[in-house]
């Protein structure tokens, strides 16, 4: 089991120090900001959204190494998915993170951000890792309507 922590640590570690999805979007026409006042975790994600279907993402603030690594695996996640099948991962996540869905072959379809399963684990670093997804759900139920 240690080994799989370590893997999971080194999966967190690689996405914080990940700058590929950090940056402003030109031409996005959806922007959340997401802000996290226990710990001072802000971000801003901004999508480039077309006939419905989540053409680039990417994300601006400061947080820390849970946060930004939710952010940047949660970008390459719903990056070329439609909004509706973006919603479903992000609603996969979070009934992850709350133990609802504790299935890894359902979880499988998270890639990377099934690293942040334990996360649970941590009451205090939960509204870090799910900061990002929160953020992203409320812009795109927000724009649905």
């Amino acid at each position: 089991m240690e080994n799989m922590n370590e893997l999971y640590s080194d999966i967190i570690l690689e996405h914080n120090q990940c700058q590929e999805n950090k940056h402003p979007l030109d031409g996005a026409n959806l922007s959340e900001h997401g802000h996290n006042p226990s710990c001072g975790d802000d971000i801003t994600l901004q999508a480039d959204i077309q006939d419905g279907v989540i053409k680039d993402a990417a994300y601006t603030g400061h947080g820390c190494a849970i946060s930004q690594a939710s952010a940047d695996i949660m970008i390459d996640l719903i990056k070329g998915k439609t909004v509706e099948e973006a919603l479903r991962l992000v609603n996969l996540f979070l009934e992850m993170i709350k133990r609802e869905v504790t299935d890894d072959d359902k979880l499988e379809e998270l890639e990377d951000a099934i690293a942040l399963k334990n996360i649970s684990n941590m009451p205090a670093r939960v509204k870090c890792a799910v900061l990002a997804w929160h953020t992203l759900k409320d812009a795109l139920e927000r724009e649905g309507k």
